[in-house]
């Protein structure tokens, strides 16, 4: 699936600002920059590769800046990106 650019979210507290860019190493990046990283980062990158994957993006970078989202928050941004990324509405058939 052909992405581009895009971004979703906010740097507010209690969110997470994800952007997401076409790349050409094989598989996902997610570059993570949270001050939970020590605690919950592997649970924040699973929960945005599973989503990722979950919509078909199997190769893209991913920068993550997070500031205490919950997993919810996370997945929506994510789904977000997603769509604003490739046109792909998720919420029609």
């Amino acid at each position: 699936m052909e992405i581009k650019n895009a971004f979703a979210g906010t740097l507010e507290s209690g969110d997470i600002l994800i952007q997401i860019e076409p790349s050409d190493t094989p598989g996902l990046t997610i570059d993570l920059d949270s001050t939970v990283a020590y605690q919950f980062g592997d649970q924040i990158k699973k929960v945005i590769a599973d989503t990722l994957k979950g919509m078909g993006i199997g190769q893209a970078y991913v920068r993550a800046t997070d500031k205490g989202a919950l997993d919810c928050t996370i997945r929506a941004r994510a789904t977000a990106a997603v769509v604003r990324a490739t046109g792909k509405d998720v919420w029609q058939d």
